[in-house]
């Protein structure tokens, strides 16, 4: 149990830490935008700051890479204890298109109990709330009841692409039981939520080519191949009236949901009608003999995310264009092995390919799904924390999209992670006006140190 002297402490800490976020989202730490760059290092050095004055057992670095730093705080004590992994981001995404904010995004604004900034959720707010935990425990006893490593990055926004280099040099000084990462959402207001599944992906583009070159429809038309053609067909090939992927294999990997995972999904608020309406489309289309929140949370998916060839403006112009280009990600479910996904993708649209054309299949990124299991006892821990902070037991949710650093931890340092997130998917995360409900913030931080003590006891 939380003792009084932590609790009078975070209740008295609430204006000052409210006063932290404000002059960490004043940082225009946008790592996508080149002018940004001495922004970012401002951010990393204000994280540093605030472990520096932590107190006894801390040690703090900010971390050189090829790109932007690396905030590694560390708090040892002595004796056979928990340690944990937190991880999050300083970085941002851009905040354009300005003309869209209220107030200038990163003038920190509080309004109708909420702080509008860009950052203000994802994931600066989110993240402080770990660190400002940590302090409010060193200052009520002196002392944390586990041990915790810090790892705060600054290029979440545009790919991590030092982050496993770190991670695979530090490995064995990374030794850790769990990771904690608030960079997700609760379900809905009163609803908050651990994340226990998250699909992952893989990309890739498919070209195909016919003649040399654009040649003129009516003199060539008929004889020649069409790649638009050839493509199109090739794509209408890959999914079945059900909405099934007819990639071969594509299935033979997933976890099966449980009796108990579609049941706890059923209890869920969704209002189809909403749903709709947020996304403006008419109807829903998914994968026959599911449920909106199973195809988005817990089914595998190929989606098309672009398309083009030949001529697109103004106009006519009769060709029979070159090539045509299709982008196509895959959400993966837990077990499926991206690598050899994207192989049988290939393959099969080689095989159904006409002989008068040329495919061209380029492979991007990819990265494996994560599933918790339910009965961990680091789940059970922050169930209760979360309880304890929010004044309600959390739900048990999956995501539809992929957190690369997840997959990381566990290939590198074989430890699982407590997703656990204190906003709200309606916080206009990457858009206009992103802001963070203020009491969420608050129970976001009480939460985090109960869970402390919480680790401690597993």
């Amino acid at each position: 149990m939380m003792s009084s002297t932590l609790a009078d402490e975070l209740k008295n800490r609430r204006p000052e830490n409210v006063k932290i976020l404000c002059q960490l989202l004043s940082i225009p730490s946008i790592s996508a935008d080149p002018q940004c760059a001495d922004s970012l290092h401002q951010a990393a050095a204000t994280l540093s700051e605030l472990f520096q004055i932590a107190g006894t057992g801390w040690s703090c670095e900010v971390v050189a890479t090829a790109g932007y730093p690396i905030v590694w705080a560390r708090y040892r004590a002595s004796g056979n204890r928990r340690r944990a992994i937190v991880y999050g981001h300083y970085d941002v995404q851009p905040a354009d298109p300005l003309d869209l904010w209220t107030t200038p995004p990163f003038e920190p604004t509080l309004r109708d109990g909420k702080i509008y900034a860009r950052g203000a959720t994802d994931d600066k707010g989110q993240m402080l709330t770990h660190i400002l935990s940590a302090l409010a425990w060193m200052k009520s006893a002196g002392q944390l009841p586990i041990d915790l490593d810090y790892i705060i990055e600054g290029e979440e926004e545009v790919g991590s692409e030092n982050l496993e280099r770190f991670l695979a040099e530090h490995r064995d000084e990374l030794k850790a039981d769990v990771a904690v990462i608030s960079d997700t959402s609760q379900y809905a207001p009163g609803w908050p939520a651990i994340t226990t599944g998250l699909r992952g992906i893989f990309a890739c583009e498919v070209r195909v080519h016919g003649p040399r070159k654009d040649l003129h429809s009516g003199v060539f038309g008929g004889a020649i191949p069409n790649p638009i053609r050839e493509l199109t067909r090739l794509l209408s090939l890959l999914h079945n009236e059900y909405n099934e992927v007819q990639v071969p294999g594509f299935y033979a990997d997933v976890v099966p949901l449980t009796d108990a995972d579609r049941a706890g999904f059923a209890e869920l608020p969704f209002d189809q009608a909403a749903f709709l309406a947020e996304t403006g489309a008419i109807g829903l289309r998914g994968e026959a003999g599911f449920t909106p929140l199973e195809q988005r949370w817990a089914r595998p998916t190929l989606e098309f995310n672009g398309i083009y060839g030949g001529y697109t403006g103004p106009g006519p112009k009769t060709i029979v264009p070159a090539s045509a280009t299709a982008k196509i990600t895959c959400r993966l479910v837990a077990n499926q092995n991206p690598d050899v996904l994207m192989k049988s993708l290939e393959d099969f649209l080689r095989s159904q390919l006409h002989p008068s054309c040329r495919l061209e299949f380029t492979a991007d990124h990819g990265c494996p799904a994560f599933l918790m299991d339910r009965q961990s006892p680091f789940l059970q821990a922050a169930s209760k924390a979360i309880e304890a902070g929010f004044g309600k037991a959390p739900v048990f949710i999956r995501e539809g999209g992929s957190i690369p650093v997840v997959a990381t931890f566990k290939r590198l340092l074989e430890i699982d992670t407590l997703l656990l997130g204190w906003g709200q998917n309606t916080d206009n995360l990457h858009s206009p006006d992103e802001h963070f409900l203020i009491e969420d913030f608050h129970r976001g931080t009480l939460a985090s140190a109960i869970l402390w003590e919480e680790l401690a006891k597993v």
